[in-house]
């Protein structure tokens, strides 16, 4: 299927599906959901078995023709005769009021309208994961290729040099430039293999990104809803893709500098730094939001635009949605939360202060139990990686004991980091996660009262990767105190450091690559952090030591080079 903007934004030209020439397109079935030229559609579709019941949109419509889907004739797969009245988000399957008398009784049921509306989104947030992916890997390309027209020219430039030094000394110094040139060459390609590599490596990338985003919008366009739901799982999977690891920076030609007479005078190849392709950090502030809370401890963003907030300590959980410089609160709970996480089927779980089992708030607002229960260990934080996993750190102080779990759907759970490959405790205190697209979990460990810590990066398999303890000039005055972590859109990492107001930036193996203080922006005190759907970043702020305003600050901010 073609692009939703086909004509424009550089689109490569669709050809018409019937003669497959290039003649323009100019009509679109929505029935047959083919793209026609004018010939096709007057001289071969109309032939087609009840063409003249097909519904023919012109080329100007493709993309805004919308139709609204039937739910309510869509034949239960289980029970003849029957037609599906739910959907059963516990199963996620679609169900009839025999299958709801059976079985999903006691299940979580939704209007089958308002599964086909979460679904989408699900799938229009992943789309744009993948746009915003493919537009962020053909900027790295850009600059990937201006590095490899910077390198040719220097290398021009260098060899230029040694060739003018060459001419001004004698024959018996000629097989030493010989052998210079070599080495030279030698490094040049080198440089250019590990960057075209990375080239080619992104263009791969870039062409099946390309032909799954298609798939998507397929599934997306579908005007069945039965061939929806067929088709929305396997859609799902194609947008949890992993971008190609490309080298934060790539190691330049060497230098000549000339010399005079013998070989430690003729001149020597020096290194001369790297080729970063790195873009300049930058924050800018895009709004700023005024809360009624003493702190904001941590943020959740929903999928429609609404947050979770929570104070911490102060016992105040809302879900608001801003309303100019403000929030409007759309609900409010008095509890104490040490962890949140929005799911992508858009129901918040929570840690709940003293409880070992997971709280969920579900679509309608009610607080209950989930499936997910740490005991003897009490939930920290949570992390979701998809809808059918999550991760808590938990701990226990009276029996001395901190891990971090892998649980699934139904509550089991899979994996638990505790000890290391000497039977020693991994964590003190694991309060806050995030994970990497190649699969490394970072976590945030307290290992005193007053909040120092240490970030450990986990392999798969549990192993230690890195322990990051914070950098010697940033943290030279002041200890390490990491109190809140988060991945970006480019899957580096952002940690919070508490005292400092500076935001450590590692890359997915957990080495630092920069950091930026949030006072240049004029943000201070900041005690939390989130990424929307779109890129944009969202600190949460507490207020200072010893003040009793309860007006703590949510920004949003828009983000680059990290």
């Amino acid at each position: 299927m073609a692009s939703s903007q086909p004509f424009g934004g550089g689109q490569v030209p669709v050809n018409c599906k019937l003669c497959k020439t290039d003649r323009p397109i100019q009509w679109k079935c929505m029935d047959c959901r083919i793209l026609m030229c004018g010939y096709c559609k007057d001289n071969v579709h109309s032939q087609f078995k009840n063409a003249l019941d097909h519904k023919i949109i012109c080329r100007e419509e493709i993309g805004l023709h919308t139709e609204e889907l039937d739910f309510t004739n869509i034949k239960c797969d289980k029970h003849a005769g029957q037609s599906s009245c739910l959907y059963c988000n516990t199963c996620e399957i679609l169900v009839c009021p025999t299958c709801v008398a059976k079985v999903h009784k006691k299940h979580d049921l939704i209007e089958i309208s308002d599964a086909y509306n979460i679904k989408v989104e699900i799938l229009k947030k992943g789309q744009s994961k993948m746009q915003k992916s493919n537009y962020k890997i053909n900027a790295k390309k850009d600059q990937l290729n201006k590095l490899v027209s910077a390198e040719n020219i220097k290398y021009n430039k260098e060899k230029r040099n040694i060739q003018s030094h060459e001419e001004t000394v004698k024959e018996q110094v000629e097989q030493y430039f010989k052998e210079l040139k070599i080495k030279l060459e030698h490094n040049h390609e080198t440089v250019l293999s590990t960057v075209k590599s990375d080239l080619n490596a992104i263009s791969l990338f870039t062409n099946q990104m390309d032909d799954k985003i298609t798939e998507v919008q397929d599934c997306i366009d579908l005007s069945n809803a039965s061939d929806f739901f067929k088709e929305v799982k396997k859609m799902e999977k194609f947008t949890e893709t992993q971008e190609p690891r490309t080298r934060p920076s790539y190691t330049s030609s060497p230098k000549f500098v000339p010399g005079n007479l013998n070989q430690s005078h003729i001149g020597s190849l020096q290194d001369d730094g790297n080729l970063s392709a790195e873009i300049n950090i930058s924050l800018v502030i895009n709004s700023e939001y005024q809360t009624e809370l003493e702190s904001i401890a941590s943020v959740s963003l929903c999928l429609d635009q609404s947050f979770w907030i929570n104070s911490g300590v102060y016992k105040v959980l809302q879900r608001v949605k801003p309303e100019g410089t403000n929030l409007q609160v759309l609900s409010k709970f008095n509890i104490t939360v040490c962890g949140m996480a929005v799911t992508p089927s858009n129901q918040l779980l929570l840690c709940a202060k003293g409880k070992t089992r997971l709280q969920h708030i579900s679509s309608s607002g009610e607080l209950t139990d989930s499936v997910y229960d740490v005991s003897p260990l009490l939930p920290n934080d949570i992390h979701v990686i998809s809808d059918n996993k999550l991760i808590v750190g938990a701990y226990n102080s009276e029996l001395k004991k901190s891990a971090v779990i892998i649980m699934n759907k139904k509550g089991d759970k899979e994996t638990v980091y505790e000890h290391d490959q000497h039977n020693q405790p991994l964590f003190n205190s694991p309060r806050y996660i995030t994970t990497t697209c190649n699969g490394n979990i970072y976590v945030v460990d307290t290992i005193s009262d007053n909040w120092c810590g240490k970030v450990m990066v986990l392999g798969q398999e549990g192993h230690i990767i890195n322990q990051y303890t914070g950098h010697p000039t940033i943290n030279k005055s002041e200890p390490f105190k990491p109190i809140n972590i988060v991945t970006t859109p480019s899957d580096n990492v952002v940690v919070m450091d508490l005292d400092t107001d500076i935001l450590h930036i590692l890359n997915d193996n957990g080495h630092l690559i920069s950091y930026f203080n949030t006072k240049d922006i004029g943000i201070e005190f900041p005690n939390s952090l989130a990424f929307n759907t779109t890129g944009q970043l969202y600190i949460g702020c507490t207020r200072a030591v010893g003040e009793e305003a309860k007006d703590a600050n949510l920004y949003e901010i828009n983000i680059e080079g990290f």
